[in-house]
């Protein structure tokens, strides 16, 4: 199974220091839909693996989340993409859960679902955690200068990166990135 797990605030849509709290305010990046529907034209499933605190805190519901989430699914429906399925930590950070990220426990549960072992996959996100809770299950990490990191595309990357990796204007140079790698022979191929 070809499998890419995404971030989604700051990677997919606008991140908000208030919050993404209702489906208005859940406004795509240019091009991340496109992006994940060349993904999924490739033979690629995309899963989100996402801190939602905002449920925790109470500052929204689970309905606003799946009206949300109902608002991103119908726009990358009409591109001819879909998310297999969107993995999030509801909790508190003084929750002390396993589920939020930096901490692996959503990628676990991840590949628990689809049975598959995460070792090599490739997970893109916007922050140093994203990439953390991925390294931590196995996964290959992708950061991605949009939304926490949009600060660093002056060249100058955040302190304490995972080794290996690897740095994308935004999720479409991510996917071109994937699609390209996916598309070159393996090596000792003929």
């Amino acid at each position: 199974m070809k499998l890419v797990i995404l971030d989604r605030d700051g990677t997919i849509n606008s991140d908000s220091e208030d919050f993404v709290k209702t489906p208005e305010e859940w406004m795509p990046l240019p091009g991340a839909l496109e992006a994940i529907a060349r993904l999924n034209h490739a033979g690629w499933h995309v899963v989100i693996a996402s801190n939602q605190s905002g449920l925790g805190r109470g500052l929204f519901d689970v309905a606003s989340l799946n009206a949300m989430h109902a608002k991103m699914h119908k726009m990358l429906a009409a591109l001819g993409g879909r998310v297999d399925a969107v993995f999030y930590c509801p909790h508190s950070p003084e929750e002390s859960c396993n589920c939020r990220k930096p901490l692996p426990g959503l990628f676990e549960q991840i590949g628990a679902r689809f049975g598959v072992p995460l070792k090599g996959v490739p997970t893109a996100g916007d922050s140093l955690r994203d990439l953390l809770a991925g390294v931590a299950a196995g996964c290959e990490p992708h950061l991605v200068l949009t939304g926490k990191s949009a600060q660093y595309r002056n060249g100058v990357l955040p302190e304490g990166l995972p080794p290996g990796t690897l740095v994308h204007q935004d999720l479409s140079a991510f996917a071109d990135f994937i699609l390209e790698r996916s598309a070159r022979p393996a090596p000792g191929a003929l």
